[in-house]
């Protein structure tokens, strides 16, 4: 079985897994990113069944690729595996790369009229890099179905946030946490894998505000994985597979800083344009 450096996922499925892979620590976890894919955890034993008896056929002819344990240290875990244990069953995790890949060019990322004519009136918010990063992640959790954020998964977010890998954005209101996103960082690609909102548009402004963060430290996409009317509401354009990859590896070891400070998120308002005078 190919490592994640040797899987090739550029022939693989359009809208499919293109690998299964139970290995969820950090290092598998920021190996997988580099390549291109994400997890999507199975939520229960009959998800994990239906994956094997829908997909198996696939699995053996090739067209989907067991991906190997990877016992790198890169993420900074020491591999504690016992080479005699029952390896764990690839089909609790399958690993995705939709082709085409929605993103958001930093620079192209905008809030609605609306959101923003709210923010110019100065709406009470303000937004934060990393200071409630686990919250963020559980928050994104809630009730939502299926499940894919699952206890070992998260294990491993929080692992790879303390180890400079992983960030969130969260959104404020007179102290309290209304809305965040969070995601891996590859170079200059950020890979948002969930967001939240206790307050229409809070998760907006979270995206909002990480593309300009992340613009500010030379960052120039913001991965979303999964298309939708809410990311191209803010943006998002689809990228063909070829050259997402393309600029993944272009950029995967590439370091910018993320400037960190609490800032006000009327900010990321573009001015309104003045009525016409009669």
């Amino acid at each position: 079985m190919p490592g994640w450096e040797e899987l090739d996922v550029q022939d693989a499925a359009p809208d499919g897994p293109v690998a299964f892979c139970a290995d969820l620590s950090p290092a598998g976890l920021l190996a997988a990113y580099r390549a291109g894919v994400y997890p999507f955890p199975a939520s229960d034993e009959y998800t994990r069944a239906l994956n094997e008896v829908v997909f198996a056929d696939q699995v053996r002819d090739g067209r989907i690729r067991l991906v190997e344990k990877d016992a790198g240290r890169d993420a900074g875990q020491d591999s504690e595996e016992d080479p005699e244990e029952d390896p764990a069953d690839p089909y609790a995790v399958s690993w995705w790369s939709p082709d085409p890949r929605p993103v958001l060019p930093v620079s192209a990322a905008h809030l609605g009229r609306s959101l923003a004519r709210r923010l110019r009136n100065r709406l009470p918010w303000s937004t934060s890099l990393d200071r409630r990063f686990e919250r963020v992640v559980r928050e994104c959790r809630v009730g939502r179905t299926p499940r894919w954020l699952t206890e070992e998964l998260i294990a491993s977010l929080v692992r790879l946030h303390e180890l400079g890998h992983a960030h969130s954005v969260e959104v404020w209101e007179d102290g309290e946490l209304i809305g965040g996103v969070f995601g891996l960082r590859v170079g200059s690609v950020f890979s948002m894998d969930s967001m939240f909102f206790h307050r229409p548009g809070a998760s907006k402004v979270a995206v909002t505000d990480l593309a300009a963060r992340f613009a500010q430290a030379g960052g120039v996409l913001l991965d979303a994985q999964r298309d939708s009317p809410h990311v191209r509401a803010l943006g998002g354009i689809l990228l063909p597979r070829e050259q997402y990859l393309r600029h993944l590896r272009r950029t995967a070891h590439d370091t910018f800083p993320m400037p960190t400070a609490a800032l006000p998120a009327h900010r990321l308002a573009p001015p309104g344009n003045p009525r016409p005078k009669p």
